[in-house]
Formats: C-alpha cells, structure tokens, sequence
C-alpha cells in the first residue's frame, strides 16, 4: 500500500512539475488522455518489479541494506523497461517526468521501509513480532546462538521457546544461559519440539550430525509444516556479501570471498577519502578558526593538541585534534588510572579532570575530531575505519586485535555509531574486526550517515 502510494504520489509529481515548465498541454505519451491511466500502469509494474527483486520477501523485511538494494536494483529495471517499450512502441514517454519521479519514487520508498523496519525493531525489542525458534546442534554452539538471539532480537527477529541438543548431559546446559531456556530433547526430537511448542522456525547451529541426507529430510518435513529451516555455516561476523553457494559435484560448498584490500573499489574508497576530507576542510575553516579561538580563550596551551598512533599495518603518525584537556594532562594520567570507567585496553573517566569546558562541549558533539581530515588529506587515516589506537594500546593487544591494523583508521566507524565509549573493550574490537573483514562503500556511506545522528545525540562521548 505504501509504495503504491508512493508511486503514484511520485509520477503525479513529475507530471506537475512538467507542465509547470513548459505548459499544461504538456503529458505522458504526448496526450492528456492516456495520462491516468499510465499512471496506474506504471505503479502496477514498479510493484512488479519490486516483487521480482525480492522487496516483498520476508526474510528480507526488517533486514536494511537487503530490502533498499531491491528497491534500487527495482528502479533500475523499471528505467530499462520503460526505455523498451517506448522504442518498441514508438512511443515518447516524457524523460522530465522520469527525472522527477524516479528519485522520488526511490527515495520515499526507502523512507517509508526505513520507518517500518524502526518500527518493527521497536517492537521486537519489546518482545513482539517475534518468531519462535528451535535450536539444534552442539550445547555450546546453540548457547552461542542463543545468547546472540537474545542480544539482538531486532535484527534476528527470533524468540528461542527451546532446545535440543547432541548431548542432553552436558554441563553446559546447567549454566545460566539455559535457566529459562528448556531443553526438548536430542536432535532426533526436532520435529517432536517443532509440533509441541508451535515453533516457526528451525535453528540448525554446528552440528556435524545434522548434515547432508538427514539434514535433508528435516528440511523436507519442516517444508510441509510450513516451518522455515535456518543454517548457521559456523562462520562468525562474515556479511553476507562475502558469502556464495557454489556447487562441487552436486556438493553445496559455501564460498567465502576474502576482504577488499586492493582493487578498483578500494582505490576509490582511498581517493574519495581524500577530495571529501579536502573539501570539508575548506568548507568548515571559518568553524575551525572560531572552535580554535575557544580553546585558546578557555585554557591557556595550543588550540590543536598531536599525539602519536598507530596506524595501517602498524605505522606511527601524529593526529590532530583540538585540544580539549589542560596541557599537563598526560603527566596526571598516572594518578587516574585507577578510577577509570574503561576496560583493560581503553582508558576513559566520565568525569575526567583533566578536560575544559571547551573540551567537554567539543567532546560531546566530536568537534574535537575534525582537524583530522588533516590526516586524512596526507592518507594517514580515512573517513570511515577502525578506531586510530595509541601505541600503549597496541602494546596490550592480543592476536586477535592486530587484525584492526590491516586497514588505515577512520575518523568514525561502527565503534562511533554504536555506543562510542560506551562499549565495552570486546565490543568494540569485535565492531573493528567486523569492518576489517566485511567493508565496502554502501557500508561507508550508511556509517557517515549514522554518524550524524550519533554526534548529535551525544551519546556515549566523554
């Protein structure tokens, strides 16, 4: 209802703004009469063609990047089709409307899915519009998904009603993961616990058991229950662009694409670094002249504050920020330590000491940030990426963690936009590692754009 809405809000745009140009005879196909009727024509087959890329599928609903990529690859063929049938039709479809309406039609159809997804994430976070789901696998692995499960319900939309596992007796079902999760038996209860709880969906986590003809026939039983099956590849924190189905043999093999670390997209990404940092610079240097006076007025020291990190594939570089402590501020770290409010790596105090008043204001709204487009410009950092670490920090990391040096920093990334410092140490490297592994360009652009809304909420910055 909703894109049809849209729709046709959209064309009659088009067709208003047309003949506010260049006169009111002016109208689809050259006549005045057929225009209703196209109109109706050409919502039919957006909605068509919205259906045949998938926007409409349930498993895509609520799933962000998945449902507007269908409703942009949808406008591309929508273009084609109208561009074929006027040429195989001789027919002269207005290219001002097309103009007009297109990017409309895009534009608010991806708003109105953006406000239902908020929607229905809400309301999952409440315990509603969820799918009951049955795990089956190893206990370990099913407690891992379950916890997930329960972390996220907004995006999984999943609700676990129960469990069966290869090892009813293993103590890992006594731990307190499982206190309000029953256990229905081993893997050869599927369908049992399927009937009895009503379950709609099927949760298949690494199982070594649970694989090819019996996996097979579950899927088959499950079909005519009208139960979805769900496979869990036992890869962690991979997108899904990264991941293909090929066959070997008749044999599904599951592809995993490496990250993107050279390449045309990747020489992009370096360049459009560069001309957006440069051209911010010139755009806020009036901003950055008052911001600077403030620091200057505020405290006595510097308005711009340099400090070493470490950046791609561990190279050191001095960043620059505004200065937002007083000048001795590293010399009093020492007797702070003890009362700070980060983890084993970070060091952060709410309530810091050491910060102005100038600072805390800069800090809250990241204002403090921006001079480093100025390391941006030299290519030391980039727009979006891991968060730049502090040498000490480097020094303390585990094998893991230097997998976040394999890409330059960014001056805001998945850290910035979910909870900033508020997130744990293992939160935030688990985001890093996520970047690392899985970025791209839609990726950057959805990060800039949620960095506006976290900057402006504040959160999460001291």
């Amino acid at each position: 209802m909703l894109d049809s809405a849209v729709a046709l809000l959209a064309l009659i745009a088009g067709l208003w703004v047309r003949q506010f140009l260049l006169g009111e005879e002016a109208a689809l196909w050259g006549s005045t009469a057929a225009m209703e009727s196209t109109i109706v024509a050409v919502t039919f087959v957006w909605l068509l063609v919205l259906a045949n890329h998938g926007a409409y599928e349930v498993r895509y609903f609520g799933a962000g990047p998945d449902e507007y990529r269908a409703v942009v690859r949808s406008a591309v063929t929508l273009v084609a089709l109208v561009a074929f049938v006027s040429f195989a039709l001789q027919l002269s479809f207005s290219r001002g409307v097309l103009l007009v309406s297109l990017p409309l039609m895009v534009v608010a159809t991806i708003g109105c899915r953006y406000a239902m997804r908020r929607s229905l994430a809400s309301a999952r976070r409440e315990g509603e519009s969820l799918r009951s789901a049955v795990l089956v696998g190893d206990p370990r692995a099913v407690r891992d998904a379950a916890e997930r499960i329960a972390k996220d319900p907004a995006t999984t939309g999943l609700s676990v009603v129960g469990v069966c596992v290869t090892d009813p007796s293993d103590p890992v079902l006594d731990t307190p993961e499982f206190a309000h999760v029953p256990v229905l038996g081993v893997e050869d209860d599927t369908l049992t616990a399927v009937d009895a709880t009503g379950a709609q969906v099927v949760a298949i986590a690494s199982s070594p058991s649970m694989a090819g003809r019996t996996l097979q026939r579950l899927g088959w039983a499950l079909e005519q229950r009208d139960v979805d099956l769900l496979i869990a590849p036992g890869i962690v924190d991979v997108a899904g662009p990264r991941l293909s189905l090929r066959r070997a043999s008749g044999l599904p093999m599951l592809y995993l694409e490496r990250p993107v670390s050279s390449g045309f997209r990747f020489r992009l990404k370096m360049a459009a670094d560069r001309v957006l940092a440069l051209v911010a610079l010139v755009a806020l240097s009036p901003l950055f002249g008052l911001v600077a006076l403030a620091v200057r007025r505020d405290s006595a020291g510097p308005a711009l504050f340099r400090q070493y990190r470490v950046g791609e594939g561990g190279r050191i570089f001095s960043i620059v920020k505004f200065r937002t402590m007083v000048t001795d501020a590293e010399s009093r770290l020492s007797g702070l330590t003890a009362a700070h409010d980060g983890n084993d790596v970070l060091f952060k105090l709410r309530q810091d000491p050491r910060i102005t008043r100038v600072g805390a204001v800069l800090r809250r709204y990241s204002l403090d940030e921006l001079p480093q487009l100025i390391n941006v410009v030299r290519g030391e950092m980039s727009l979006v990426g891991p968060r730049p670490p502090l040498p000490r920090e480097v020094d303390a990391y585990e094998p893991d963690a230097v997998r976040r040096l394999r890409v330059r920093p960014g001056m805001t990334g998945l850290w910035q936009v979910s909870g900033r410092s508020d997130l744990s140490w293992i939160d935030s490297l688990r985001l890093d590692l996520w970047y690392v592994d899985n970025w791209s360009l839609s990726l950057d652009a959805q990060i800039l754009l949620r960095t506006v809304r976290a900057v402006l909420r504040g959160q999460g910055a001291y």
